[in-house]
């Protein structure tokens, strides 16, 4: 299959320029201004971009209009569970899942809600498939932890930012105590007991997996930023709302932040700082910017539309059009195979007969790693 003449999103040339695609295999195997074969799709005219990637969603695991029979995001046992993986939650076949492909968004990265200081393991996900392992792109992607408001009233056990930030060190400190237990073991060759939550927090504490950490106000900011110095930390900063007030201090260090969502009520206090200005002001100070739609406190079949709100308030187009590609691929590791057009990722294309941030834009097809997706 060859896409030909379509105005192809390549951040290499800084934007749009016309090529055609050689897809094969379910991988793209060429860009070139021009390649012959017998199978074409005529996209003169039209705008083409990879599969866009939201960063932080609760899609398969906060069921579109299920209501609490299909809500597994918070297990509300206690403030601290990173032995849950949101892999035993998902449902794939949640309402939203083909109406955001549709609107031209092909993974995202499924986490525990907000309500634990430690809510469990995210996985990012292609949307396609029928079952949850099957769907699985990076099994390990975050650890989700939150600041603030959230677990403050939740109320499991400590109830004030002191409490919260305690707990959170505390159980790192616990996670160094096992891996000292464990080596000493090992060295002994002495039978030791897993504990599944502690083997989530060495993959963070090794660095081989990011805290995604839930933060709106800007002192939880300030004391996600401390707590990753202190313990070597790969952070991720999630909702970043009073970003702008600190931006210089953030601009310090090399920390992603997943901004959003944005169209919603001021709904706490920890939210009145919100504005779609955020993104483009920490991008401009030179963060790695995600936008998130934070499914489904508002649609992720709606993304684009969020990147373009964004850009509206001062972001760069080109860095809008990261947001919801590039960037969430190198955030949560999935860069290899998604998130951008590129000879040998995969096949993940959506067609757009206008401008992707285009007020009346409409996706004219997608492609899910090489597949037409049906637009019923």
């Amino acid at each position: 299959m060859i896409i030909k003449n379509g105005n192809v999103l390549l951040f290499e040339e800084g934007g749009f320029v016309v090529r055609d695609i050689e897809i094969k295999n379910g991988k793209i195997k060429r860009i070139a201004p021009e390649i012959e074969g017998a199978e074409c799709y005529d996209a003169a005219g039209k705008y083409i971009t990879p599969g866009l990637i939201d960063a932080h969603s609760h899609i398969c695991i906060s069921e579109e209009g299920m209501g609490a029979i299909g809500d597994d995001c918070n297990d509300y046992s206690g403030a601290l569970t990173p032995e849950l993986e949101v892999l035993d939650g998902l449902y794939p076949f949640d309402k939203a899942v083909a109406e955001s492909v549709r609107a031209g968004v092909t993974a995202a990265c499924v986490c525990p809600g907000s309500d634990a200081v430690i809510g469990g393991v995210s996985s990012a996900i292609r949307l396609a498939g029928t079952v949850a392992d099957d769907m699985l792109v990076r099994r390990y992607a975050a650890l989700k932890c939150s600041l603030g408001e959230n677990p403050k009233t939740a109320k499991h056990g400590f109830q004030s930012r002191m409490g919260t930030a305690y707990q959170f060190r505390k159980c790192l400190e616990d996670a160094l105590d096992y891996k000292h237990q464990k080596q000493e073991a090992e060295k002994k060759q002495e039978y030791f007991k897993k504990d599944i939550g502690m083997e989530h927090l060495l993959l963070v504490l090794d660095r081989k997996m990011p805290v995604h950490m839930h933060v709106h106000r800007s002192d939880d900011i300030c004391t996600a930023v401390r707590l990753a110095q202190e313990y070597n930390l790969d952070l991720v900063l999630v909702h970043c709302t009073d970003g702008i007030s600190v931006v210089d201090y953030l601009a310090r260090f090399d920390y992603p932040v997943i901004v959003g969502p944005g169209m919603t009520p001021r709904s706490k206090q920890e939210t009145w700082g919100k504005t779609y200005a955020t993104a483009g002001v920490l991008s401009k100070a030179g963060l790695k910017v995600c936008i998130t739609a934070d499914h489904d406190v508002t649609p992720l079949y709606f993304l684009s539309v969020y990147a373009g709100l964004a850009v509206r308030h001062g972001m760069e187009e080109l860095e809008g059009l990261k947001a919801i590609t590039k960037n969430p691929a190198e955030v949560l590791g999935i860069a290899d195979c998604k998130g951008e057009l590129k000879t040998g990722l995969d096949a993940d294309i959506v067609i757009w007969n206008k401008h992707p941030f285009a007020y009346d834009t409409q996706v004219e097809q997608v492609f899910q790693e090489g597949k037409a997706v049906s637009k019923e």
